[in-house]
């Protein structure tokens, strides 16, 4: 009768506690890139907060294709409580007032420089003078090299070019190795025009003017990032692949030079297997003083209404963020962490042991926001740019940079916001 007494009781405190947890529902973007990071916290994050329990949805496909959900269901009320999205789709968002500010919990927290957290990060998520989003995976451009094929084509490892007239010239030289080898790739085509942006802001452009009412990305800048993508093609012969191809053929050793996202460095170093040797290397002709990169990734956002519940997602994006959410993060990924402890301290010896994860952290001077098109065609400028790169690297246009660069600029001009809209001179 005692031991029956003493079960019922166990079992009620246990389905007291499980009544008691929190459910925090949480969506975030590429499963190739983050499930194992996501799934590796939630272990370390039940250990210290019990009380709260994390449930995963299935996978954004893509930053894009995560915003369209989350627009769709704040219409139905069917929002996750957590949702991670890309670096330039928090305006939108905000837009539509779908996240929570963060000002409130920021200022409760005691210490919280000490955990990492800077004025810096706070910054990244910030839209209309209030923090709406904290940064959980920051990346920049870098460019993945092949060595062995590098140094057959006569590079010397220790010096590898730092312009894209050097790359272009080496990437020939490697094409020439074999006929079925590729100099370079370029992953022009990644989420929300990256990889346009980058050539334009490391060249000091921007892609409007200050007022975002005229098109500036039609400007030097912008005609040399054009021309070096049209040169890619027609000088390098870089296939026409889509990104998990060219990252397949990069790994295969089939390719060398590479330009991409930090992002990708561990699929591709798990993928590479030992067959050769790879090195990363700064993004080319970064010019001083005004050069800039923008920074790529996700920030999380609380979309929950319920304030129990968004008090538990606070503690979910402030353990993700924090020092030991933002080193598993970078330990699993290629991605660099904006928290400052989880630098300084608890990823100091990883980037001793893995020079190649440093090479984007030595470009954090550099950083910059990556730039959202303002407006409800926002997006639709996104596809619209990249259909005029596509019209390059298909072939199709290839010979006449200047004029798909007038093209997408008058294209990309009518879509801006009638009420602001100025004329193209």
């Amino acid at each position: 009768m005692f031991r029956t007494w003493i079960a019922a009781a166990a079992f009620s405190l246990a389905a007291g506690l499980a009544h008691a947890q929190t459910e925090v529902v949480v969506q975030y973007p590429y499963a190739e890139l983050f499930e194992g990071t996501h799934k590796r916290i939630i272990e370390e994050f039940a250990k210290v907060r019990p009380d709260i329990k994390v449930t995963l949805r299935a996978p954004y496909d893509s930053y894009e294709e995560g915003t369209q959900k989350v627009l769709r269901e704040a219409v139905t009320n069917q929002m996750p409580d957590v949702s991670f999205q890309g670096l330039n789709r928090i305006r939108v968002l905000v837009d539509k007032n779908i996240p929570a500010e963060l000002d409130g919990y920021i200022a409760a927290e005691k210490d919280f420089d000490k955990q990492g957290f800077h004025q810096a990060m706070f910054d990244i998520g910030t839209a209309s003078g209030k923090v709406y989003a904290l940064p959980f995976a920051i990346s920049l451009p870098i460019v993945y090299v092949n060595l062995d094929l590098a140094k057959k084509a006569g590079a010397d490892p220790a010096n590898l070019p730092k312009t894209w007239d050097g790359l272009i010239d080496l990437a020939k030289k490697i094409k020439a190795l074999g006929p079925d080898i590729n100099g370079i790739t370029y992953a022009w085509d990644i989420t929300g025009n990256w990889l346009w942006q980058a050539p334009v802001f490391s060249r000091g452009g921007t892609m409007l003017n200050a007022e975002e009412n005229k098109v500036a990305f039609n400007g030097p800048e912008g005609q040399f990032a054009i021309r070096t993508l049209a040169r890619l093609v027609s000088e390098a012969g870089m296939p026409n692949l889509d990104q998990p191809a060219m990252r397949a053929t990069f790994a295969a050793g089939k390719t060398g030079i590479h330009v991409t996202s930090t992002s990708d460095l561990n699929k591709t170093t798990q993928m590479i297997g030992g067959k050769f040797e790879l090195k990363t290397h700064t993004f080319p002709d970064v010019v001083s003083p005004n050069g800039r990169l923008p920074a790529g990734g996700n920030v999380v956002m609380i979309l929950a209404k319920d304030k129990a519940k968004r008090d538990a997602a606070w503690e979910v994006v402030k353990f993700w963020t924090g020092p030991k959410g933002a080193a598993i993060m970078a330990e699993t990924t290629g991605y660099m962490p904006p928290n400052k402890v989880a630098n300084d301290v608890h990823l100091k010896d990883f980037y001793v042991k893995n020079p190649n994860n440093y090479t984007a952290v030595s470009q954090l001077a550099l950083l910059t926001k990556w730039y959202a098109f303002p407006g409800d065609n926002g997006l639709k400028i996104t596809d619209v740019i990249k259909d005029h790169l596509n019209s390059i690297v298909t072939g199709a246009r290839t010979k006449e940079p200047e004029a798909v660069l007038a093209d997408m600029t008058s294209d990309v001009q009518k879509l801006l916001p009638k009420k602001t809209v100025g004329s193209v001179r």
